[in-house]
């Protein structure tokens, strides 16, 4: 489980393609100093193992399933990637309930930028705007954000990012367009699946 709240933010120094998974090695000294083999790390919101690692970078296993239903296969040489290690017990649970699974890749359909803020707009799949609330929590890029805004009309959300924020994730970097991994809470599904049980039981 992740909280959301980047730790660092690492960059991709080497990318290893291989017929069905993907061996990439990710920099980033301030994770490696935390890590061991076999710790799960976000990547970008995807929950992946720690394979291997020294002083200075790590490395994790993609499986294809993952490359083709994320913006994991879209990463090259150089991309800065959002790092957070999983939540430990005694930690405070400063963003929102994150499991590293990501539900779809939206895409950056707007930005307009503030002195105190930036206001970003996502292209969300439409069928992940039935789980999506104004006021609630939303996970992009491994980054848990508020949703200020909804147009179901055009299937978009709109969040505000303040420099904390762009400071200290790789979100300053996305242009229009841009793929996103995107992670509903997941409250609100198991709510749909508690009435939807809850309706074929009668």
């Amino acid at each position: 489980m992740f909280t959301g709240l980047i730790q660092a933010v690492g960059q991709v120094s080497a990318i290893a393609r291989q017929e069905s998974s993907a061996r990439l090695q990710i920099k980033s000294a301030e994770i490696c100093a935390q890590i061991a083999q076999g710790d799960s790390v976000s990547v970008n919101g995807v929950c992946l193992t720690v394979t291997s690692f020294d002083s200075q970078s790590f490395e994790v296993d993609v499986m294809v399933q993952t490359l083709n239903l994320t913006s994991t296969g879209a990463l090259v040489v150089g991309s800065p990637v959002n790092l957070e290690l999983a939540t430990r017990t005694q930690d405070r649970l400063g963003g929102h309930i994150v499991q590293g699974h990501v539900d779809g890749v939206a895409k950056v359909a707007g930005i307009s930028a503030d002195k105190e803020w930036t206001r970003m707009d996502i292209a969300v799949p439409a069928h992940l705007m039935k789980y999506v609330v104004a006021q609630g929590s939303i996970c992009i890029e491994g980054v848990s954000l508020t949703v200020g805004e909804l147009n179901d009309g055009l299937d978009q959300v709109s969040v505000w990012l303040i420099p904390e924020t762009l400071a200290k994730t790789n979100l300053a970097a996305k242009k229009i367009s841009d793929p996103l991994n995107v992670e509903v809470d997941v409250l609100a599904k198991y709510v749909e699946r508690l009435i939807a049980r809850g309706q074929d039981d009668k």
